[in-house]
């Protein structure tokens, strides 16, 4: 009896030691100053490549012991792909953690409304998410025609939102979120209402893209819809400026006399009907101003200078409105006189 307590005491002894020993190991940073570094578990990597990747960087120093609590935790049996920040000087613990709830390096990019694809962009490359050959994407064919894009880009077909992106993560990825979140706002309701107007998705996404540019304020969204729905009833020439612009490619709102002249697809003052696609990204406001317009007879607008337009339904009252709104507004005054040049 005497000599089984002693091997009991003396197993319990071993037992202390070596959970003190793990513990010790667990909580105790690999190094008290260690340099921040940004480690990739790549997609499809298992637990335990992971966790040799780690010791790869320097950034722990025992897998045993992360295959260890990985396997009491039951937390082996998967790894969340990305880049981890980490740093010897965090403890295995902590390390552990980071990997158990997979706090992968992520960027919140905000895209909002009247965003072209170029604003988009730059956000991305700023934060490192993108460079300029995995952009190319946006314009690629292959790409549109898998997510059913029927328009020479993704330009408003990103939806307006803050989205939460990993880095590394693939740019098709990426892009299929965006144009999801769009088709999620977009729901059955609006698609019926599309088919009733005769409308197919990218006549919507760019009529609302202009309906964008143009209303700052939202109580003006369906009638500046109302106009261009009554323009194209006509038929007359949109004449829409946010078009012009994005034709030329031009960062400011003046308009010349020369870029209403320049024939690209997108100068709705010399082709009929709607551009080929979007020239912003509209959100689910000007997205549901163009499906329902309000009940007007007007067919034209022009800006009072304070954020709101006056619409007048004859050319005749159209400019008196432009004499006395825009009179000293030179830009207009080169505009509007072109536009007389211009036949409906």
């Amino acid at each position: 009896m005497r000599h089984a307590k002693k091997f009991t005491l003396l197993i319990l002894a071993v037992i202390l030691l070596t959970g003190s020993f793990f513990c010790f190991k667990l909580f105790t940073p690999l190094s008290s100053i260690g340099k921040w570094k940004e480690v990739q578990i790549p997609e499809g990597a298992t637990y335990r490549e992971g966790i040799n990747i780690l010791k790869r960087e320097g950034v722990i120093e025992s897998e045993l012991l992360f295959l260890v609590i990985g396997r009491i935790t039951m937390t082996d049996r998967k790894l969340r792909a990305g880049y981890y920040h980490l740093n010897s000087s965090m403890s295995p613990w902590d390390i552990f953690e980071a990997l158990k709830k997979g706090r992968i390096v992520q960027y919140a990019i905000t895209i909002t409304g009247g965003s072209k694809l170029d604003d988009i962009k730059i956000k991305f490359k700023f934060r490192g998410l993108l460079d300029d050959a995995s952009w190319q994407i946006v314009y690629d064919k292959d790409f549109l025609k898998s997510l059913n894009v029927d328009a020479p880009s993704l330009e408003g077909y990103i939806y307006p939102e803050t989205y939460n992106f990993s880095k590394g993560m693939k740019p098709e990825v990426i892009f299929s979120i965006m144009v999801q979140k769009m088709r999620d706002e977009f729901d059955e309701t609006l698609i019926k209402r599309a088919q009733e107007m005769g409308m197919s998705e990218n006549n919507v996404l760019t009529l609302a893209s202009i309906i964008e540019k143009e209303a700052l304020h939202d109580k003006e969204r369906p009638i500046i819809s109302s106009v261009y729905h009554n323009r194209l009833k006509k038929p007359m020439k949109l004449q829409a400026d946010p078009t012009v612009l994005y034709g030329v490619n031009k960062i400011s709102r003046r308009i010349t006399y020369s870029d209403l002249r320049r024939d690209t697809p997108y100068n709705t003052y010399t082709i009929k009907g709607l551009p080929p696609g979007p020239v912003a990204t509209p959100g689910i406001k000007s997205i549901k101003a163009a499906l329902y317009p309000a009940e007007t007879d007007y067919l034209f607008f022009v800006s009072k200078n304070d954020g709101t337009h006056h619409f007048s339904k004859t050319d005749e009252e159209h400019i008196n409105a432009v004499a006395l709104y825009q009179m000293n507004n030179s830009n207009t005054n080169e505009k509007d006189t072109a536009k007389k040049e211009q036949t409906n």
